[in-house]
């Protein structure tokens, strides 16, 4: 279990992952030492994942989003599908979600053209998968990857 002084760093990492240590460390009322070596007990614990640098996608030309419903049957092999799955550049998320579709996958691509693509030459033919269904995103109002975690959601390691 951590407690309320490493919540309050995973806050403050969470809100800007590039803070100097120090600004951390006066931030929660400890010394930078001490608050390096918390962060690096959080890593070890599990609570820190790693760190990432969001790129502006329209610097890229990757723009376009769209979540894919893939329902999957027959003679399937989930692990290769996976693995082909995650092995696409333009596959951002996979979640395997309950309901006749197997997975949903959100996708980033330049256009709606080179989303049909896409799915008709690399998702569609896969071995297992029955159909697919795109839902294009037309304009995207919030995107976090944060964690909404507040005291009360301290959780045993």
């Amino acid at each position: 279990m951590i407690d309320d002084i490493s919540l309050n760093i995973l806050k403050i990492l969470q809100e800007k992952a590039r803070i100097p240590n120090v600004e951390v460390a006066r931030q929660v009322g400890m010394a930078p030492s001490a608050v390096l070596e918390r962060i690096r007990k959080l890593e070890k614990m599990g609570y820190i994942d790693g760190y990432e640098v969001r790129l502006n996608p329209e610097r890229f030309g990757k723009s376009q989003v769209a979540f894919i419903q893939v329902r999957t049957g027959g003679a399937i092999d989930p692990q290769g599908l996976v693995q082909t799955l995650t092995a696409l550049p333009q596959v951002q998320e996979i979640h395997y979600v309950a309901g006749q579709d197997g997975y949903l996958l959100k996708v980033r691509e330049t256009d709606t053209r080179a989303l049909g693509r896409l799915v008709r030459d690399k998702i569609a033919p896969l071995n297992g998968v029955v159909a697919t269904h795109t839902t294009i995103v037309m304009n995207t109002i919030k995107e976090t990857a944060r964690i909404p975690i507040d005291d009360h959601d301290l959780m045993d390691a």
